[in-house]
């Protein structure tokens, strides 16, 4: 339910349509694998993201091309005489 996929209806219902084989039978063990997937990535645990501070490289690179596209956009102004 954790899960915000499509598939699940409000009433907690989980639709998988099946229609790549021929017959039935096939359809419903494919079915099945992809439930047995669908379940087994809804109890894997994600680990927890731990921001990091930029690199001081990473961070002048940065601040040197916003410092270029200034100079750029400073030189479109009206010419004063």
């Amino acid at each position: 339910m954790a899960l915000s996929d499509s598939r699940i209806s409000k009433q907690g219902i989980l639709t998988i349509k099946a229609q790549q084989f021929r017959t039935q039978e096939q359809n419903r063990e494919d079915a099945l694998e992809r439930l047995a997937q669908i379940i087994r990535s809804a109890v894997q645990v994600q680990k927890k993201r731990r921001p990091k501070k930029p690199s001081r490289a990473a961070n002048e690179k940065r601040l040197k091309s916003k410092n270029a596209r200034s100079q750029t956009k400073s030189l479109r102004t009206r010419v004063s005489h």
